[in-house]
């Protein structure tokens, strides 16, 4: 039985599974970006971040902890350089997974799994939307177009 286990082992051994989910994560961290199966993605999801999170507290113990899951100097010069800098202000979600649609050869499910702070084009986008929204109800908004819209509606018939 396989009560409580509810990981992907993505048809792979313990020690298969662990060699590719770090050599993912040293890619992400390194690239800053990667394309992917949806799986792969989602499993990666779940080992990179609380290494990232240790990224946060620079010290000894969080450099040979992550060194020792990730086996990587440059990848961990990176991490905690770079990176760390970036999240320091945020509590958690340090990736998002994009879907890009099927893979051609075998329909897998495939997507871009990216840290966060460094998609320029979706921060940009992000500040440009922030100043058009607003929070407040579209009746107040309403009122006055339609406002607007009644002496323009006037001015013909006075004419």
């Amino acid at each position: 039985m396989r009560h409580n286990k509810k990981f992907n082992h993505l048809s792979r051994t313990k020690a298969h599974r662990d060699a590719l989910l770090a050599n993912m994560t040293i890619s992400l961290i390194l690239h800053k970006r990667i394309h992917t199966t949806l799986a792969k993605a989602k499993a990666l999801r779940v080992y990179a971040e609380p290494l990232i999170n240790r990224a946060k507290n620079d010290n000894m113990s969080n450099r040979r902890l992550v060194f020792s899951y990730l086996q990587s100097k440059e990848a961990v010069k990176e991490l905690f350089g770079g990176i760390a800098e970036k999240i320091a202000n945020r509590p958690g979600g340090y990736t998002r997974i994009l879907k890009t649609g099927n893979r051609l050869g075998d329909n897998a499910k495939t997507c871009f799994i990216e840290l966060v702070d460094y998609n320029e084009n979706m921060l940009n986008d992000k500040k440009e939307n922030k100043a058009k929204t607003t929070r407040r109800s579209r009746k107040k908004a309403a009122a006055p177009a339609a406002a607007a819209a009644a002496p323009a509606a006037e001015a013909p018939a006075a004419e």
